[in-house]
């Protein structure tokens, strides 16, 4: 296919994609689908071998945000039935973090709701980044708290953050629809002000939120144009009791078509499997380990995820090994460059760095880049839900047509008595 061998060889001399080109990896059959995925395949291969890194979230602070973000089952308004807590302690966090190292993460992705931290909260997470990196030798440590203000970054940076994650989540031109309590701009702002840091940045996006293939595209090359070093790629998972719990688009084939296009479009930056993997890839998802490079063990934010055993069976058993604390993440050229930028605790490796990126959740219940209180806006009207394609899996809907089936509020780890899925 002309196109997938064009394609193949732009991602092995990192050039971009044309926007064309993009899209029609959107629009291939099903009948091409493993051939997207080998194609895809072979530029993850290039820049990053047969090596998956696994991250681990803790949820610092859970519910309760004033943003409204539609997707989010911690919105301002949302009914979602998931556990809400305030500040772990550091020690609590730091014990958290130990059971995912203990699992085999290279990365610690601190997380807590809201629009964004006040000067005592990133004293807070300071201490816990502290704690966790005096117990967890080589371990590295992305914070996501939402929108920075002046300052915040080097702070973060100083106290020892690898990297900072704050999503684009949708195109510019869709993200009205999504969110009316802060901007895309402000997103884009907060990613640049963790680059200007000497942070690592990580930024993705949320598909299955009734975008085009278009929108798609856009935020894609929105994202290559921001540069950063991790690119996580979510799946809606649509909570009940959220504005988008009967947004269901999404087919295994579609998930893997739209990680093969970030690939192409993003070649030699992180790509990380993130939430919803399990709700929409589900038997295929040995599959997308051809397309990302980097994926979260065990839990979500709050949801629960597939078993971390199992997690690390299907990477076995696909052929793929995980990545260690001793081996560097990211092709040389932009390792090289985070370490002369000073990221985080690379700046040493010179050689470089696995300064990729976190975010699980967007997806799955929200991200932390939330809240500035005030009224409860009102609620972006869902779309109704597009007939299930022939084959998909049985499905169980309540009385409004909300799937129950599939997702599964977390129960279990920091916040709870139970113990983590790791």
């Amino acid at each position: 296919m002309d196109l997938l061998n064009a394609l193949v060889e732009k991602g092995l001399r990192r050039e971009s994609p044309t926007r064309e080109e993009a899209l029609a990896v959107l629009a291939t059959s099903d009948d091409e689908l493993l051939d997207v995925v080998a194609a895809a395949g072979k530029v993850r291969r290039q820049w990053f071998g047969r090596r998956v890194k696994l991250n681990y979230l803790v949820n610092l602070k859970s519910g309760l945000c004033p943003e409204d973000c539609s997707y989010c089952s911690q919105r301002l308004g949302s009914k979602a039935e998931i556990l809400k807590y305030t500040w772990l302690k550091p020690d609590e966090a730091s014990k958290a973090a130990a059971a995912g190292v203990a699992g085999g993460a290279k990365r610690v992705c601190l997380v807590a709701s809201g629009r964004g931290p006040t000067d005592k909260d990133v004293d807070r997470v300071s201490q816990t980044i502290s704690a966790i990196k005096e117990q967890n030798e080589g371990v590295e440590v992305c914070a996501c708290l939402g929108l920075l203000s002046d300052g915040q970054a080097s702070r973060l940076r100083e106290a020892g953050a690898d990297a900072y994650n704050h999503n684009l989540n949708t195109s510019e031109a869709q993200y009205g629809q999504i969110t009316t309590t802060h901007t895309y701009a402000d997103r884009v702002s907060t990613v640049q002000q963790a680059q200007a840091a000497g942070m690592s940045a990580c930024s993705g996006l949320i598909a299955g939120m009734g975008e085009t293939d278009e929108d798609l595209v856009d935020v894609v090359f929105s994202l290559r144009d921001l540069d950063p070093d991790s690119v996580p790629v979510n799946f809606l998972i649509p909570f009940e009791g959220t504005p988008l719990a009967k947004e269901w688009h999404l087919t295994p084939q579609r998930a893997l078509r739209i990680l093969a296009m970030v690939r192409f479009v993003c070649p030699d930056v992180e790509v990380r499997l993130a939430g919803g993997r399990e709700v929409h890839l589900r038997t295929l998802q040995p599959l997308a380990l051809h397309l990302a490079n980097s994926i979260f063990l065990g839990d979500y934010l709050t949801s629960e995820g597939q078993a971390g055993k199992d997690d690390l069976a299907m990477i076995a058993d696909a052929g793929f090994e995980v990545e260690g604390t001793d081996t560097t993440t990211l092709p040389a050229h932009r390792a090289d460059a985070l370490a002369a930028a000073g990221c985080g605790s690379h700046a040493e490796e010179a050689a470089g760095g696995g300064c990729g990126g976190h975010a699980k959740e967007a997806a799955v219940g929200g991200c932390g880049p939330c809240g500035d209180g005030g009224a409860e806006p009102e609620p972006v009207t869902a779309a109704e839900p597009e007939p299930v394609p022939a084959g998909a899996v049985a499905e169980a809907r309540d009385a409004d047509g909300v799937r129950t089936d599939l997702v599964a509020v977390r129960r279990r780890g920091a916040g709870t008595d139970l113990p983590p899925n790791a």
